[in-house]
């Protein structure tokens, strides 16, 4: 499938997936959703990439939102349609066994937002802007906005976020804990691809055991969390990586991590 509005390369490891639809703040529509779901397919089934990052093309937005000329007319059922196709995207984002970071280099904003929330972690430019608007144009978030936002910065930030419309700093963002860290515009993409490559040197098997325990763990009661986790370190422990890893450190060298997920 070749892709009209992003962009996929993989280089040294690491997957780079660019939204561009730059004369449109690279808005989302449907082509761009089928795009990243063939995408994101690739990714999971090419074992070489051990890190994802998303971001945008051009030098205004990493995602502005939706495409408000596509949705304009749409029918309730057709909205309906639209919101799910959103929601199934970013649940397969989630889904990803490697590191996703979201590289927010302008406006994220809606769906933006959305996909940036959706990501293991975050990191912005210090121009960057974030919000939920969709409350100006009369509707709401469609694509896990009500959601992750509440789960991540509580229930009273979220509706305030989500029921004014206002947008919000990349500091703000950071406060609040939407975003990890921000850097000079200028220095984001390096300090990103830095923390790209310290993850791609890392065992694939022992990242994909903290990711799927703090995500699946995140809703449980804290005992209930502590199994999810003792099963993630014993396969940590079933793997190759664990005795290169610990033999590495007893040997005083780096690790070459080759453990594969299965």
């Amino acid at each position: 499938m070749s892709y009209e509005t992003i962009i996929y390369e993989v280089k040294e490891n690491i997957g780079i997936i660019r939204f561009n639809r730059p004369k449109a703040l690279n808005a989302i529509n449907e082509t761009v959703i089928a795009e990243m779901k063939d995408a994101l397919e690739k990714i999971a089934a090419d074992k070489s990439i051990r890190v994802l990052i998303l971001t945008g093309e051009g030098d205004r937005a990493f995602v502005a939102g939706a495409d408000i000329a596509t949705m304009k007319d749409f029918t309730p059922l057709e909205g309906r349609v639209f919101s799910q196709q959103g929601h199934e995207l970013l649940f397969q984002l989630e889904a990803l066994p490697i590191p996703v970071i979201a590289c927010v280099n302008g406006f994220a904003l809606g769906g933006g937002l959305e996909t940036a929330m959706a990501c293991d972690f975050a990191y912005a430019a210090d121009s960057a802007q974030f919000g939920q608007p969709e409350i100006n144009l009369g509707i709401m978030p469609g694509f896990g906005g009500t959601q992750r936002l509440s789960r991540l910065i509580g229930k009273s930030m979220a509706k305030e976020l989500c029921m004014t419309g206002v947008m919000i700093s990349a500091q703000e963002a950071k406060d609040m804990g939407i975003v990890n860290k921000v850097f000079p515009k200028e220095a984001l993409w390096e300090e990103t691809t830095k923390v790209a490559k310290l993850l791609a040197s890392k065992g694939k098997v022992s990242l994909r055991a903290v990711k799927d325990t703090i995500d699946r763990g995140h809703d449980q009661d804290l005992r209930t969390g502590c199994y999810m986790e003792s099963d993630g370190f014993a396969m940590c422990m079933a793997s190759e990586d664990s005795n290169e890893g610990m033999g590495a450190f007893l040997e005083k060298r780096k690790p070459d991590f080759k453990g594969e997920l299965t």
